[in-house]
Protein backbone atom coordinates (compact mmCIF):
# COMPACT_ATOMS: atom_id res chain seq x y z
CA UNK A 1 0.00 0.00 0.00
CA UNK A 2 1.60 3.26 -1.19
CA UNK A 3 1.98 6.15 1.23
CA UNK A 4 -0.05 9.27 0.50
CA UNK A 5 0.99 12.85 0.95
CA UNK A 6 -0.46 14.62 3.98
CA UNK A 7 -2.62 16.88 1.82
CA UNK A 8 -4.16 14.00 -0.14
CA UNK A 9 -7.50 12.68 1.06
CA UNK A 10 -8.31 9.02 1.20
CA UNK A 11 -10.44 7.96 -1.78
CA UNK A 12 -14.08 7.61 -0.88
CA UNK A 13 -16.35 4.81 -2.05
CA UNK A 14 -18.32 7.27 -4.17
CA UNK A 15 -15.10 8.47 -5.78
CA UNK A 16 -13.88 4.98 -6.58
CA UNK A 17 -17.24 4.03 -8.08
CA UNK A 18 -17.84 7.36 -9.80
CA UNK A 19 -14.61 7.57 -11.80
CA UNK A 20 -15.26 4.51 -14.01
CA UNK A 21 -18.87 5.61 -14.48
CA UNK A 22 -17.82 9.09 -15.63
CA UNK A 23 -15.13 7.66 -17.92
CA UNK A 24 -17.62 5.20 -19.39
CA UNK A 25 -20.11 8.03 -20.06
CA UNK A 26 -17.40 10.10 -21.77
CA UNK A 27 -16.35 7.12 -23.90
CA UNK A 28 -20.00 6.48 -24.80
CA UNK A 29 -20.52 10.13 -25.76
CA UNK A 30 -17.55 9.87 -28.12
CA UNK A 31 -18.24 6.41 -29.55
CA UNK A 32 -22.03 6.56 -29.99
CA UNK A 33 -22.12 9.26 -32.72
CA UNK A 34 -19.40 7.43 -34.62
CA UNK A 35 -21.35 4.17 -34.25
CA UNK A 36 -24.51 5.82 -35.63
CA UNK A 37 -22.59 7.24 -38.60
CA UNK A 38 -21.05 3.85 -39.42
CA UNK A 39 -24.36 1.97 -39.07
CA UNK A 40 -26.19 4.52 -41.23
CA UNK A 41 -23.50 4.28 -43.93
CA UNK A 42 -24.09 0.50 -44.04
CA UNK A 43 -27.90 0.72 -44.10
CA UNK A 44 -30.21 0.09 -47.02
CA UNK A 45 -32.86 2.46 -48.31
CA UNK A 46 -35.58 0.57 -46.44
CA UNK A 47 -33.66 0.76 -43.13
CA UNK A 48 -33.04 4.51 -43.49
CA UNK A 49 -36.68 5.11 -44.41
CA UNK A 50 -37.93 3.03 -41.49
CA UNK A 51 -35.64 4.91 -39.05
CA UNK A 52 -36.65 8.27 -40.49
CA UNK A 53 -33.00 9.36 -40.80
CA UNK A 54 -29.96 8.18 -38.87
CA UNK A 55 -30.05 4.47 -38.06
CA UNK A 56 -29.28 3.26 -34.53
CA UNK A 57 -30.30 -0.40 -34.71
CA UNK A 58 -28.45 -2.15 -37.57
CA UNK A 59 -30.78 -3.88 -40.03
CA UNK A 60 -30.32 -4.97 -43.64
CA UNK A 61 -26.66 -3.96 -43.72
CA UNK A 62 -25.08 -3.39 -47.12
CA UNK A 63 -21.82 -1.95 -48.48
CA UNK A 64 -23.57 -0.37 -51.47
CA UNK A 65 -22.66 3.18 -50.37
CA UNK A 66 -18.96 2.36 -50.21
CA UNK A 67 -19.06 0.52 -53.53
CA UNK A 68 -20.67 3.53 -55.16
CA UNK A 69 -18.14 5.95 -53.68
CA UNK A 70 -14.97 3.92 -54.24
CA UNK A 71 -15.74 2.63 -57.73
CA UNK A 72 -14.50 5.85 -59.27
CA UNK A 73 -15.65 9.45 -59.34
CA UNK A 74 -15.56 12.52 -57.13
CA UNK A 75 -14.85 10.85 -53.78
CA UNK A 76 -12.20 8.44 -55.09
CA UNK A 77 -10.33 11.26 -56.82
CA UNK A 78 -10.61 13.49 -53.74
CA UNK A 79 -9.37 10.67 -51.51
CA UNK A 80 -6.28 10.16 -53.67
CA UNK A 81 -5.61 13.91 -53.67
CA UNK A 82 -5.95 14.13 -49.86
CA UNK A 83 -3.60 11.19 -49.32
CA UNK A 84 -1.01 12.69 -51.68
CA UNK A 85 -1.27 16.15 -50.11
CA UNK A 86 -1.00 14.68 -46.60
CA UNK A 87 2.05 12.52 -47.37
CA UNK A 88 3.94 15.13 -49.39
CA UNK A 89 2.94 18.04 -47.15
CA UNK A 90 3.85 16.22 -43.93
CA UNK A 91 7.28 15.23 -45.27
CA UNK A 92 7.95 18.75 -46.56
CA UNK A 93 6.76 20.51 -43.39
CA UNK A 94 8.56 18.10 -41.10
CA UNK A 95 11.82 18.55 -43.00
CA UNK A 96 11.60 22.34 -42.88
CA UNK A 97 10.63 22.32 -39.20
CA UNK A 98 13.53 20.04 -38.23
CA UNK A 99 16.06 22.20 -40.09
CA UNK A 100 14.67 25.48 -38.73
CA UNK A 101 14.34 24.17 -35.18
CA UNK A 102 17.89 22.83 -35.15
CA UNK A 103 19.27 26.11 -36.48
CA UNK A 104 17.34 28.17 -33.94
CA UNK A 105 18.37 25.84 -31.10
CA UNK A 106 22.06 26.62 -31.66
CA UNK A 107 22.87 29.91 -29.82
CA UNK A 108 25.72 30.81 -32.18
CA UNK A 109 23.82 30.30 -35.43
CA UNK A 110 23.53 33.10 -37.99
CA UNK A 111 20.77 35.65 -37.25
CA UNK A 112 19.61 33.45 -34.40
CA UNK A 113 17.80 36.10 -32.34
CA UNK A 114 16.18 38.09 -35.21
CA UNK A 115 14.81 34.93 -36.81
CA UNK A 116 13.51 33.64 -33.49
CA UNK A 117 11.83 37.01 -32.90
CA UNK A 118 10.13 36.80 -36.32
CA UNK A 119 8.85 33.30 -35.53
CA UNK A 120 7.50 34.37 -32.15
CA UNK A 121 5.89 37.43 -33.74
CA UNK A 122 3.59 35.19 -35.78
CA UNK A 123 1.88 34.12 -32.54
CA UNK A 124 0.60 37.69 -32.16
CA UNK A 125 0.01 38.84 -35.74
CA UNK A 126 -1.54 36.71 -38.47
CA UNK A 127 -1.25 37.55 -42.18
CA UNK A 128 -5.00 37.75 -42.80
CA UNK A 129 -7.03 36.14 -45.56
CA UNK A 130 -6.74 38.87 -48.21
CA UNK A 131 -2.94 39.37 -47.95
CA UNK A 132 -2.46 35.58 -48.00
CA UNK A 133 -4.61 35.26 -51.10
CA UNK A 134 -2.77 38.10 -52.85
CA UNK A 135 0.60 36.46 -52.14
CA UNK A 136 -0.58 33.06 -53.38
CA UNK A 137 -2.13 34.67 -56.46
CA UNK A 138 1.03 36.67 -57.23
CA UNK A 139 3.06 33.46 -57.10
CA UNK A 140 0.75 31.85 -59.65
CA UNK A 141 -0.38 29.10 -57.28
CA UNK A 142 -4.14 29.47 -57.73
CA UNK A 143 -5.63 26.10 -58.74
CA UNK A 144 -2.27 24.47 -58.00
CA UNK A 145 -1.76 21.75 -55.41
CA UNK A 146 1.22 23.67 -54.01
CA UNK A 147 -1.25 26.23 -52.63
CA UNK A 148 -2.47 23.53 -50.24
CA UNK A 149 1.03 22.94 -48.86
CA UNK A 150 3.21 26.06 -49.03
CA UNK A 151 0.99 28.51 -47.06
CA UNK A 152 0.88 26.05 -44.14
CA UNK A 153 4.36 24.60 -44.56
CA UNK A 154 5.64 25.55 -41.09
CA UNK A 155 3.69 25.91 -37.88
CA UNK A 156 5.30 28.30 -35.40
CA UNK A 157 3.95 26.24 -32.51
CA UNK A 158 5.49 23.01 -33.84
CA UNK A 159 8.74 24.84 -34.52
CA UNK A 160 8.99 26.16 -30.97
CA UNK A 161 8.14 22.74 -29.50
CA UNK A 162 10.84 21.02 -31.54
CA UNK A 163 13.37 23.78 -30.83
CA UNK A 164 12.79 23.42 -27.10
CA UNK A 165 13.35 19.67 -27.35
CA UNK A 166 16.56 20.14 -29.33
CA UNK A 167 17.84 22.62 -26.73
CA UNK A 168 17.39 19.92 -24.07
CA UNK A 169 19.93 17.64 -25.77
CA UNK A 170 23.23 17.81 -23.85
CA UNK A 171 25.65 20.18 -25.54
CA UNK A 172 28.54 17.86 -24.70
CA UNK A 173 27.29 15.34 -27.27
CA UNK A 174 27.23 17.95 -30.03
CA UNK A 175 30.61 19.40 -28.99
CA UNK A 176 32.23 15.96 -28.99
CA UNK A 177 30.88 15.33 -32.49
CA UNK A 178 32.34 18.63 -33.69
CA UNK A 179 35.69 17.69 -32.20
CA UNK A 180 35.54 14.44 -34.18
CA UNK A 181 35.06 16.50 -37.35
CA UNK A 182 31.32 16.11 -37.92
CA UNK A 183 29.49 18.90 -39.72
CA UNK A 184 26.12 20.34 -38.73
CA UNK A 185 24.11 18.10 -41.07
CA UNK A 186 25.98 15.03 -39.84
CA UNK A 187 25.32 16.03 -36.22
CA UNK A 188 21.64 16.55 -36.99
CA UNK A 189 21.32 13.24 -38.82
CA UNK A 190 23.42 11.01 -36.56
CA UNK A 191 22.94 12.50 -33.08
CA UNK A 192 20.05 14.94 -32.80
CA UNK A 193 17.39 13.07 -34.80
CA UNK A 194 17.99 9.64 -33.19
CA UNK A 195 17.54 11.30 -29.80
CA UNK A 196 14.42 13.16 -30.93
CA UNK A 197 12.23 10.42 -32.37
CA UNK A 198 9.44 11.15 -29.91
CA UNK A 199 9.08 14.85 -30.74
CA UNK A 200 9.50 14.19 -34.48
CA UNK A 201 6.66 11.63 -34.31
CA UNK A 202 4.43 14.05 -32.39
CA UNK A 203 5.06 16.97 -34.73
CA UNK A 204 4.67 14.71 -37.75
CA UNK A 205 1.27 13.59 -36.48
CA UNK A 206 0.24 17.22 -35.91
CA UNK A 207 1.17 18.09 -39.50
CA UNK A 208 -0.48 14.98 -40.95
CA UNK A 209 -3.77 15.57 -39.14
CA UNK A 210 -3.66 19.25 -40.11
CA UNK A 211 -3.18 18.50 -43.82
CA UNK A 212 -5.77 15.73 -43.78
CA UNK A 213 -8.47 17.87 -42.14
CA UNK A 214 -7.68 21.14 -43.93
CA UNK A 215 -10.30 22.51 -46.31
CA UNK A 216 -10.02 26.30 -45.96
CA UNK A 217 -6.96 26.65 -48.22
CA UNK A 218 -8.73 24.56 -50.85
CA UNK A 219 -11.79 26.79 -50.47
CA UNK A 220 -9.65 29.89 -51.08
CA UNK A 221 -7.17 28.73 -53.71
CA UNK A 222 -8.75 25.82 -55.64
CA UNK A 223 -11.45 26.84 -58.09
CA UNK A 224 -11.40 23.62 -60.12
CA UNK A 225 -13.57 21.11 -58.25
CA UNK A 226 -11.71 18.23 -59.92
CA UNK A 227 -8.74 19.18 -57.72
CA UNK A 228 -10.69 19.29 -54.47
CA UNK A 229 -9.34 17.25 -51.52
CA UNK A 230 -11.66 14.98 -49.57
CA UNK A 231 -12.50 17.56 -46.90
CA UNK A 232 -13.80 19.99 -49.52
CA UNK A 233 -16.03 17.25 -50.90
CA UNK A 234 -17.16 16.53 -47.35
CA UNK A 235 -17.98 20.20 -46.77
CA UNK A 236 -19.81 20.59 -50.07
CA UNK A 237 -21.93 17.46 -50.00
CA UNK A 238 -22.49 17.14 -46.24
CA UNK A 239 -22.51 20.63 -44.76
CA UNK A 240 -24.01 22.44 -47.76
CA UNK A 241 -26.34 19.51 -48.59
CA UNK A 242 -25.35 19.57 -52.27
CA UNK A 243 -26.28 16.37 -54.16
CA UNK A 244 -23.48 14.08 -55.25
CA UNK A 245 -23.19 13.94 -59.06
CA UNK A 246 -23.91 10.62 -60.72
CA UNK A 247 -22.54 9.04 -63.85
CA UNK A 248 -19.18 9.86 -65.40
CA UNK A 249 -16.88 11.56 -62.97
CA UNK A 250 -19.40 11.36 -60.16
CA UNK A 251 -20.75 8.47 -58.09
CA UNK A 252 -20.36 5.19 -59.92
CA UNK A 253 -23.29 2.87 -60.44
CA UNK A 254 -23.54 0.00 -57.98
CA UNK A 255 -22.21 -3.30 -59.19
CA UNK A 256 -22.04 -6.75 -57.63
CA UNK A 257 -25.84 -7.00 -57.70
CA UNK A 258 -26.28 -4.42 -54.92
CA UNK A 259 -29.22 -2.05 -54.79
CA UNK A 260 -28.40 1.68 -54.94
CA UNK A 261 -27.65 3.19 -51.54
CA UNK A 262 -29.75 6.06 -50.15
CA UNK A 263 -28.30 9.56 -50.21
CA UNK A 264 -27.95 9.71 -46.41
CA UNK A 265 -25.94 6.47 -46.37
CA UNK A 266 -23.62 7.85 -49.07
CA UNK A 267 -23.05 11.04 -47.06
CA UNK A 268 -22.32 9.08 -43.89
CA UNK A 269 -19.95 6.85 -45.88
CA UNK A 270 -18.01 9.96 -46.92
CA UNK A 271 -17.72 10.91 -43.24
CA UNK A 272 -16.42 7.43 -42.38
CA UNK A 273 -13.88 7.51 -45.21
CA UNK A 274 -12.64 10.89 -43.93
CA UNK A 275 -12.31 9.67 -40.31
CA UNK A 276 -11.01 6.10 -40.63
CA UNK A 277 -7.48 6.83 -41.98
CA UNK A 278 -6.58 8.91 -38.91
CA UNK A 279 -8.06 6.29 -36.59
CA UNK A 280 -6.03 3.57 -38.30
CA UNK A 281 -2.74 5.47 -38.35
CA UNK A 282 -2.79 6.82 -34.80
CA UNK A 283 -2.22 3.50 -32.93
CA UNK A 284 0.94 2.87 -34.96
CA UNK A 285 2.16 6.43 -34.35
CA UNK A 286 1.40 6.04 -30.64
CA UNK A 287 3.64 2.97 -30.53
CA UNK A 288 6.43 5.00 -32.11
CA UNK A 289 5.87 7.73 -29.49
CA UNK A 290 6.67 5.27 -26.72
CA UNK A 291 9.59 3.74 -28.59
CA UNK A 292 11.02 7.18 -29.37
CA UNK A 293 10.90 8.18 -25.72
CA UNK A 294 12.81 5.05 -24.66
CA UNK A 295 15.45 5.31 -27.38
CA UNK A 296 15.78 9.06 -26.95
CA UNK A 297 16.50 8.85 -23.22
CA UNK A 298 19.99 10.06 -22.31
CA UNK A 299 21.35 7.79 -19.63
CA UNK A 300 23.53 9.45 -17.01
Amino acid sequence: MSARAVWEEEPTVAGRLGKPVVLALIALAVAFPLYVVVVTSLSSTEAVTRAGGLVVVPRELTVAAYVQLLSGGVVTRALVISVAITVIGTAFSLGLTVLAAYGLSRPGSLFHRPLLFVVLLTFLFGPGIIPSYLVVNSLGLIDHYASLILPAAISAFNLIVMRSFFMGIPGELIDSARIDGAGEFAILRRIVLPLSKAVVAVVGLFYAVGYWNAFFNALLYINDNSKWPLQMVLRTYIVQQAPLPTGAGGVANVGLGLAPAPGLAIKMAIVVIAIVPVLLVYPFIQRHFQKGVIIGAVKG
